[in-house]
This record gives C-alpha cells, structure tokens and sequence, in this order.
C-alpha cells in the first residue's frame, strides 16, 4: 500500500502520468483527426478537380478535332449548335448551360492567344462576357476554349486555387490547330 506521502513527490505523480495508457488513443485522436480529416478532404477534392480538368480538356481536343476536320464549317454550325456537339463530350461531370465556349481564328500561329479570357460579372454575379464564334476557314489556326467555373469548397483545397470571389475556380480547356484544307 502506498503511503499518502509519495503520491505527492514530483518525481512520482509525473513517472505516473507520463505512463498512463488509459484514454491515450482518444486523446491522441483527438488531437489528430482534424487534419487528418482535412487532408483526405483536400486529397479527394484535388483528385476530382484534376478529373474535371481532363475531361474538359479531352472535350476542347474533340471539339477542335471537328472544327479541324472542316465539320464544322461545312455544316455551318451556329454558336449553339456547336455547343450542343460539345455539350456530350462534358455532360458527365458539368451542367452544359454554364459552359462557355471561346472559339477564335487567326492568320498564323504567332498572333493566336490562348491566354485566359477576363471574366466579367453583371449585378447578379454570373458571367456577362459574349464570346467569341469565329469557325474559320481552311488553313487559319483555330484556337478552342471551353471555360468553366469549378465550385471550390472553402477548406483546405480551397486556398490553393484562385477563387473568383464566388465560391469557384475558372477551369479551362485549350486547344490550337490548324484547318486541314478541304
């Protein structure tokens, strides 16, 4: 049995408490599991960002692909039109009625931009830009943007993209070519 004396002796109550077991898993669960929560948070949404990216990426390729072929001029596709044979190659993963399709053609490859297009913002907070619809001819260089505003959350992830000040990120597909001559 103990005497009442040694419980309070420093070297005795701190050899107790450093080897106490009881409750440590939860304690140090505790202490851990919300970063831990956070990184798997930030993980998946990194992983379904990218996701998202490359489809619309693969999308700007294909939509180009048409445009390159001469399919597009030769049925004289409208701005809707076109985006309605777009519209299949993202449906999966984006609402089509916020994709935003920038289509623009040049004389050469030196003056054809393919820098982010500025986003405007009427009272309402959506985006007001009219974009640009010019097919091209055979031999012009074309270049195909498909933006799209990725909604971010605002945790871990979400500091690490540009946000546009409404709660999402501009994710873009790029693609420049030539038309084949027809």
């Amino acid at each position: 049995m103990r005497r009442s004396a040694d419980l309070f002796r420093p070297n005795c109550f701190l050899v107790r408490f450093c080897s106490a077991q009881s409750a440590a898993t939860a304690v140090e669960f505790a202490l851990v599991a919300s970063a831990f929560i956070a990184m798997l948070i930030a993980i998946f949404e990194t992983i379904l960002f990218l996701f998202a990216q490359q489809i619309l990426q693969n999308a700007a390729v294909s939509a180009g692909r048409l445009m390159m072929t001469g399919q597009v001029q030769q049925s004289n596709l409208t701005q809707s039109q076109f985006a309605a044979q777009v519209c299949p190659f993202v449906s999966m993963v984006f609402n089509c009625s916020n994709l935003m399709i920038n289509v623009q053609s040049y004389s050469n490859f030196s003056s054809a931009s393919t820098a982010a297009p500025t986003l405007t913002y009427n009272s309402n907070g959506t985006v007001s830009n009219t974009w640009a619809y010019s097919p091209g001819s055979s031999g012009q260089v074309m270049v195909v943007q498909l933006i799209y505003q990725w909604s971010i959350l605002t945790g871990p992830f979400g500091y690490m993209l540009p946000n546009l000040g409404n709660g999402s990120t501009e994710m873009r597909g790029v693609t420049a070519f030539r038309v084949e001559p027809q």
